[in-house]
């Protein structure tokens, strides 16, 4: 790939206020924080990454964690300047921040937006009371709503996130909640099933039977519901798990699933950066001290390097790719990973795939149909080699 393909840069800050009972992320809870010594890192392994990527073009920037929504948006606002002078900004460059709606971080929505902050992400998760306590949620629905309004005023694109599957939830009600969030923030909605996480609270209570999720079933009906109510609000599916109104799509995340390059910068962070024609996987530290002292040390906090060969390319970019509804093209998956899509994948079961309805593919793309990326998982494990 040519090392003028367009970046998206995503900066990890780690720290939440609590450790939500079902996630696996990379977040850690402190007592205090040293807002001056993690600025400090994230700011020289910026640096560090863009003196070996050269000045190339920026698509995105993206504050993920964690909850990046307890920076000082002063740091927020240095990480913005210093990314658009070490790379060139597209035109329309996104800056998406991730946020709670908790009181204490809905008041810093002004200063992010004023620090360069174009996109909000705000995590509502649930409009019920009960759901949030118990999801461990610090917020409650009150403050998700005023939330979204103030964002709504603040920001000229704005997207939540929802749990569903949760436990004892009916149909009826993930509707109403569905209508009820959509008619506050009806840009981007980004969904996500309720699992069972090794290592998480969450498993111990499920193997303990504290916890019962839906049945694949009832599962299956909510996440159909979403797709007719985000329907009504003009949100169209485009990729498993997100739904926006056309050009409200994310185009941050449309990066991993288009296998363009991402910059990963903070503890845990990933990134695949191309490097002249080789593709290289990195991986920062997790665990934040230990990664701030490493940068401190060497520059970067970087714990491993890997080329990602051609046959790993194509099976990544296959995973990816299969979720979004416009699928992959052939053209630019041969030029990324230097091999044709069609030896990327079983014959036998594209053939059984597209009779059963799951694919189309037309010998220019590649696509998973709407009932094919319900299947996805086990539809990829068979279809890529």
């Amino acid at each position: 790939m040519s090392g003028m393909e367009p970046l998206a840069l995503y900066i990890h800050w780690p720290f939440c206020l609590a450790k939500c009972p079902y996630c696996d992320f990379n977040s850690h809870v402190r007592e205090r924080i040293d807002q001056a010594r993690f600025f400090r890192a994230l700011r020289t392994e910026l640096a560090w990454e863009a003196a070996r990527l050269g000045r190339r073009p920026l698509a995105s920037i993206f504050f993920g964690g964690g909850t990046p929504s307890l920076m000082d948006p002063a740091t927020v606002a240095a990480l913005i300047a210093d990314a658009t002078t070490l790379f060139d900004p597209l035109p329309n460059l996104e800056i998406t921040l991730e946020a709670n709606p908790t009181s204490v971080e809905a008041a810093r929505l002004r200063d992010f937006a004023e620090a360069g902050v174009n996109r909000i992400s705000i995590g509502v998760q649930s409009l019920n009371p009960i759901d949030l306590a118990r999801l461990g949620r610090q917020h409650t629905p009150t403050e998700a709503i005023a939330a979204l309004e103030l964002a709504r005023a603040r920001f000229p694109r704005l997207s939540f996130d929802l749990i569903y599957a949760r436990p004892g939830q009916t149909l009826s009600a993930w509707r109403c909640e569905l209508r009820q969030a959509l008619a506050l923030a009806a840009d981007h909605l980004s969904l996500y099933q309720l699992t069972i996480e090794p290592g998480t609270a969450y498993e111990a209570l499920h193997r303990q039977g504290q916890i019962i999720l839906p049945d694949d079933d009832t599962a299956a009906a909510l996440y159909d519901a979403t797709a007719e109510e985000a329907a009504n609000f003009g949100l169209q599916p485009y990729e498993i798990s997100n739904y926006a109104q056309p050009g409200s799509e994310s185009r941050h995340n449309l990066a991993y699933w288009r296998y363009h390059d991402y910059a990963g910068i903070g503890p845990g962070a990933h990134g695949r950066v191309s490097l002249g024609d080789t593709l290289i996987a990195t991986r920062r530290h997790r665990a934040p001290e230990p990664w701030a002292q490493r940068v401190e040390t060497q520059g970067h906090g970087s714990t491993a390097e890997e080329i990602v060969a051609p046959e790993e390319r194509g099976r990544e970019m296959l995973l990816m790719g299969l979720r979004l509804a416009e699928g992959i093209d052939a053209a630019r998956f041969a030029t990324r990973t230097k091999k044709s899509l069609i030896d990327a994948i079983d014959h036998q079961t594209l053939a059984r795939a597209i009779d059963a309805g799951y694919i189309t593919w037309d010998n220019t793309r590649l696509r998973a149909t709407g009932e094919g990326r319900k299947r996805l998982d086990s539809l990829l494990t068979a279809l890529v080699l």
